[in-house]
């Protein structure tokens, strides 16, 4: 007997005939003999409807009360798929996160996983019950229900087959598997059969919306396998693990990412310690930075740049203006207009001219780069966002050619 756990996002249960849907695969999984830990997210797009909800009440309200507020879409799409496989003759038993035992910090809306405790869930097992977890939420030590996050469900599945032990996680989607480009906007993006946790780690950083970035880093942390597949199509999907079989892929995928900003500070005095008072202060903020530039010095002054997402990008202005005394706030402009494109593959460590190759894609759409970025399996350049999807198109075709 094999323990499985699995995932279903929002579209996998967006209304009654996809929830039942989802019930079959869980109990054809049962069926076959498995114990099953399923992890639902809110349907469709309930979550949003919430902030909504919230924005007709408070301009800003407060991040607990949001918190019980979101929790509520989940509540509903785990009572919804426990009784759908109750009315297919299948036992089956919901729970919220604070009931199937997730410990989380006290960060309302973005709260990460302090511990997991499966006392509830392995006795609910052992009743041969089909459980299900509501995703996205815990509770704090206060006992106050907080959220994870976007995409917070994947963590929880993640979490919970880790403290679990499971034999294996899935993580069912609207897109059969990892391909590499969104098959939607490139017509020749490849789906693959595997991926390593770090490539896969780089991607979902990157803005590749399969797969919450937090749920591999954790994955690759406890050795999760992970397959992420389909609710639709009841076919293979990608397998995420530590080491694949087949020979490496110079590219295995080209992301773009739009939520983007990019701040610029002129006229910086170029002395020591500035740097690091410019990003502490930020770092105070949890406002997360990416790509950082620094000019050459030049008449005791210096210009720095650097990206955040764009939902950090007010507060980190206000952050520049009003922190550091060094900073004339009118020397600090704010550019939502951009977009980070991004190639990745573990095979750009041992071919030189990955970078070229990727430039020259550009340079032949007359796409101009603003700023660079590497890793030892990334390329990632700044454009105007306008060019976005013409430039992943382009460097797909680049490293990946259409097959005749």
């Amino acid at each position: 007997m094999a323990l499985i756990v699995q995932k279903f996002g929002g579209s996998s249960v967006a209304n009654a005939d996809r929830v039942r849907n989802v019930a079959s695969i869980i109990t054809d999984t049962y069926k076959a003999g498995n114990e099953v830990v399923v992890v639902v997210s809110a349907q469709g797009d309930t979550t949003d409807e919430l902030i909504d909800k919230a924005k007709e009440i408070s301009a800003k309200p407060p991040k607990r009360e949001m918190d019980m507020l979101l929790a509520s879409g989940e509540q509903i799409s785990i009572a919804l798929v426990a009784m759908a496989i109750r009315e297919m003759g299948y036992p089956a038993v919901s729970l919220l996160g604070w009931q199937a035992g997730f410990l989380t910090s006290s960060d309302y809306g973005s709260a990460r996983i302090k511990s997991v405790n499966t006392t509830r869930i392995k006795a609910e097992l052992a009743k041969g019950n089909i459980v299900i977890v509501a995703g996205f939420q815990g509770i704090n030590k206060y006992d106050d229900v907080t959220t994870l996050g976007r995409g917070g469900s994947d963590t929880s599945a993640v979490a919970l087959a880790a403290a679990l032990h499971a034999d294996k996680c899935q993580i069912f989607t609207d897109v059969d598997g990892v391909y590499t480009a969104d098959p939607r906007k490139v017509k020749a993006a490849i789906k693959l059969d595997e991926i390593t946790y770090d490539e896969m780690l780089e991607l979902a950083t990157l803005g590749a919306q399969v797969l919450n970035n937090r749920s591999v880093e954790m994955a690759k942390k406890y050795n999760v396998e992970l397959e992420v597949l389909s609710s639709l199509t009841r076919q293979p999907g990608t397998m995420v693990k530590e080491v694949v079989n087949m020979e490496k892929m110079l590219v295995r995928g080209v992301t773009k990412d739009v939520n983007v900003a990019r701040i610029s500070i002129t006229e910086v005095p170029d002395v020591p310690g500035i740097a690091f008072k410019i990003f502490s202060k930020l770092a105070a903020k949890n406002i997360n930075v990416d790509i950082i530039l620094q000019s050459v010095g030049r008449e005791g002054t210096k210009d720095i740049a650097f990206t955040v997402s764009k939902d950090n990008a007010d507060l980190a202005i206000e952050v520049l203006k009003t922190s550091i005394a060094e900073i004339n706030p009118d020397n600090v402009k704010l550019d939502t207009g951009i977009a980070k494109v991004s190639v990745v593959g573990a095979g750009m460590e041992t071919h030189p001219g990955a970078a070229a190759k990727m430039f020259e894609a550009l340079y032949e759409r007359n796409i101009n780069i603003q700023m660079i970025s590497t890793s030892e399996i990334k390329i990632s350049v700044l454009i105007d966002a306008e060019y976005a999807d013409e430039a992943v198109a382009a460097i797909h075709a680049k490293f990946l050619p259409p097959v005749e």
